[in-house]
């Protein structure tokens, strides 16, 4: 068995200097703690690597990451890499930019890993993320704040040990159209460096100070330099939202469709806020989603608080 999240878009996504000063595209995503997509994986000796069965079909990018996963499961085990039958439960539609296709391939991987006995360090599993996607988030590194190369699977920087305290009131985009991440320019501009240099030491700041009100100073300056790269019409609404709730700032999935509304998760009216957030999407014609919170900086990785059930079912 085998288990991933998925997550809400990005806090910042732009281009970045790695440790050699060379500039690589990264992103830093707002981590959601359910849906998960779990996997089962039954070898089946005697068959190769490749010869994976999926269920439901068409998830070609966990079928590749289970048999690289075998091939390289098998190579730290002393054991023949082999095929199997692959089964993936829950996660989220594709498409939308909450990282549905990482959490599908990650979950794979460990569940590959499982049947193996083996176990893989999560930079193994970005590595093969990576391999298998050719563009990955960072769903198997933890709920940390990392920026991570996404084309390279490889951490760029680790932010901190967690978040400010956030609630996000989610909604779509585009009318929840799919995306075609790979579609998107991914050309590296030296000249954008700077800009994003900048929100990535602002973005750390806030992190070490737990300021969510920079935060979402940070995430909303990303979502407005992205409107060059995916444009979303609705983007100014989604801010005039934001200003009339008293939100700290708004973010997007840079490469989806969905957004969220983000709020200081400790302010004593945040229930009002959030009501407010809902209404007020709902007035401009968006379709409100989930509200979720980050996880709190003092009890540990696992502490979320989720309302409003009934946005948060499954998106259709």
């Amino acid at each position: 068995m085998g288990q991933a999240t998925c997550h809400h878009g990005e806090l910042l996504q732009g281009v970045f200097l790695d440790g050699d000063g060379r500039p690589v595209r990264g992103l830093v995503t707002l981590p959601m703690a359910d849906p998960l997509t779990r996997a089962e994986f039954t070898p089946r000796p005697g068959t190769g690597p490749h010869r994976i069965a999926v269920d439901p079909p068409g998830r070609d990018k966990a079928v590749r990451a289970a048999a690289l996963a075998a091939i390289e499961c098998a190579r730290a085990t002393g054991r023949y890499p082999s095929g199997g039958d692959l089964r993936l439960t829950g996660g989220l539609p594709a498409g939308l930019g909450l990282g549905s296709s990482t959490s599908d391939v990650t979950a794979t991987i460990r569940a590959v890993a499982d049947a193996y006995g083996a176990l893989l360090p999560p930079a193994s599993v970005a590595r093969t993320a990576v391999a298998a996607e050719g563009a990955s988030d960072p769903v198997m590194l933890g709920e940390r704040p990392v920026l991570f190369a996404q084309r390279e699977g490889r951490v760029l920087e680790e932010l901190g040990a967690a978040l400010p305290e956030l609630a996000v009131v989610g909604c779509l985009t585009g009318h929840g159209r799919p995306v075609d991440t790979m579609g998107l320019p991914g050309t590296v501009r030296s000249r954008d460096a700077a800009v994003y240099e900048r929100l990535r030491a602002a973005l750390r700041a806030a992190v070490a100070d737990g300021d969510p009100a920079e935060v979402g100073r940070v995430s909303t300056e990303s979502a407005i330099l992205n409107q060059r790269v995916l444009p979303k019409e609705e983007l100014g609404k989604i801010r005039g939202v934001a200003r009339h709730c008293a939100a700290v700032g708004i973010q997007v999935a840079h490469s989806g469709n969905v957004a969220g509304v983000l709020f200081d998760a400790t302010v004593p009216d945040l229930s009002a806020r959030i009501d407010a957030a809902v209404s007020g999407l709902r007035s401009e014609g968006l379709v409100p989603t989930r509200v979720f919170s980050t996880p709190s900086r003092t009890h540990g990785e696992r502490t979320w608080t989720t309302t409003y059930a009934t946005l948060s079912a499954d998106l259709t």
